[in-house]
C-alpha cells in the first residue's frame, strides 16, 4: 500500500473499532479540561480522573483557584507527579486568565501556548475538545503508531503532526486522534507490539518481519 492508501485503511478500521470514542479526561468546561490536560503530563488519564474531583471540589474556576495557596494545590495533585511544577502553573495560569481574559480560557492556540505549563499538545487538546477547532494533538501513542504505520519519519512530534495532517482530512482529526490513542493502548502498545503483531500493523505490512524501531516523542 502507498501512504495515502494506508491512511484510508486506518481511518476505516479505526471507525469500525471506535465509532464514538469518549474524551478520556473528565471535565465540565474549558477550564477544567485545561487543568486536567495539564495534569496528564507524564501521568495516566485514569490517575488524573481520580485526582481532579478532589481539586475541583476545592476550586473549579480561576476565581476560586487563586484563593488557594500553591502548596494546597500541590498537596491535592501530588499523585499526578511533578506536583510542585504543576501546582505553580495551575495557580499562575488561573491568575493570567483573570487578568487578561476575564476568567475565560482563550480560544486561540497561540494564547493558550503562552500560559504557564501549557505546551503545544495541551493547547491542541483544548482547542479541539473544548472549542471544536481543528487540531491534531500528538501524544506518545500517536507518535509511535505514526511511525509503525509508515505515516511519519518520527523525527519529532512536530514532524509527526505535520505528516498526519497531510494524509487525514481535517474533519476527521477530532475523532481520529482519540481513536489512535485508544488503539495504541489496546492493541499497539510500546511493549505489546513491535510493528509486526497487532492487527493493523499486520494488515498494513503483511510482509514485514523485522521489528520497527520508533523514536520517542
Amino acid at each position: 500500500m502507498r501512504k495515502q492508501e494506508r491512511a484510508n485503511h486506518i481511518l476505516k478500521r479505526l471507525e469500525e473499532l471506535y465509532p464514538d470514542p469518549a474524551i478520556p479526561l473528565d471535565h465540565d468546561d474549558p477550564y477544567t479540561l485545561l487543568i486536567a490536560v495539564l495534569l496528564s503530563a507524564q501521568c495516566t488519564d485514569e490517575r488524573v480522573n481520580k485526582v481532579t474531583p478532589f481539586l475541583f471540589k476545592k476550586a473549579k474556576t480561576p476565581q476560586k483557584m487563586i484563593k488557594l495557596k500553591v502548596k494546597e494545590i500541590e498537596d491535592v495533585i501530588r499523585p499526578c507527579g511533578l506536583a510542585p511544577k504543576k501546582a505553580k502553573a495551575i495557580y499562575e495560569l488561573s491568575q493570567i486568565l483573570l487578568d487578561k481574559y476575564e476568567g475565560r480560557v482563550p480560544q486561540s492556540l497561540e494564547q493558550l501556548e503562552e500560559l504557564p505549563g501549557v505546551g503545544h499538545k495541551t493547547a491542541s487538546v483544548v482547542m479541539i475538545q473544548a472549542f471544536n477547532t481543528p487540531a491534531f494533538p500528538v501524544d506518545t501513542h500517536i507518535h509511535r503508531l505514526a511511525q509503525r504505520w509508515g505515516l511519519s519519519s518520527g523525527k519529532n512530534v512536530k514532524v509527526t503532526e505535520e505528516s498526519l495532517k497531510k494524509v487525514f482530512p481535517k474533519e476527521t482529526w477530532a475523532k481520529l486522534h482519540l481513536q489512535i490513542i485508544y488503539y495504541g493502548r489496546e492493541y499497539c502498545s510500546a511493549r505489546g507490539c513491535d510493528g509486526t503483531n497487532c492487527p493493523l500493523c499486520r494488515e498494513l505490512y503483511p510482509r514485514r518481519r523485522s521489528a520497527v524501531k520508533t523514536q520517542k516523542a
